[in-house]
């Protein structure tokens, strides 16, 4: 089993048992469709200023992003950090769902927690397929 842990430190969105189930599922189907049955992530839920600051200091890039990933070990496999203020932003931006972006972001950072990157093409279409593979689980899709 996946197990996660879902810090919240943030004031946009109520983090209520919807969320945490939503996670939980994405979690253990991104999980399976890896070959995974076990492991422990972490989710934190932050705004923009503070997903800037860890940004700025791990990446050197100064200002905010959507998701950030700090893998640790097979067991655990690490930290997904989603602004929910970002997330927001970009789910008008792209006109779907607040579910379907912060869906997306979790999907997107777990992989890269279990080693998946997107710096090529093939890469980046790697991650998409495999993206939209688990939220149309879910009916997540981009439609």
């Amino acid at each position: 089993m996946i197990k996660i842990e879902i810090n919240n430190q943030q004031d946009l969105l109520e983090v209520d048992d919807d969320l945490y189930t939503l996670l939980q599922k994405i979690a253990e189907e991104t999980a399976r469709l890896e070959g995974y049955d076990q492991g422990e992530i972490s989710f934190a839920l932050v705004n923009n200023e503070k997903i800037q600051m860890l940004n700025k200091r791990y990446r050197q890039i100064d200002r905010p992003t959507d998701v950030l990933s700090f893998p640790m070990d097979d067991e655990v496999w690490g930290d997904v950090i989603i602004s929910v203020e970002q997330a927001k932003n970009q789910a008008c931006d792209y006109g779907h769902s607040l579910e379907r972006e912060l869906g997306y972001l979790a999907v997107h950072g777990i992989l890269h927690l279990l080693g998946y990157d997107h710096n090529s093409p093939g890469e980046k279409e790697e991650m998409r397929q495999k993206e939209e593979r688990v939220l149309s689980k879910f009916n997540l899709s981009r439609d």
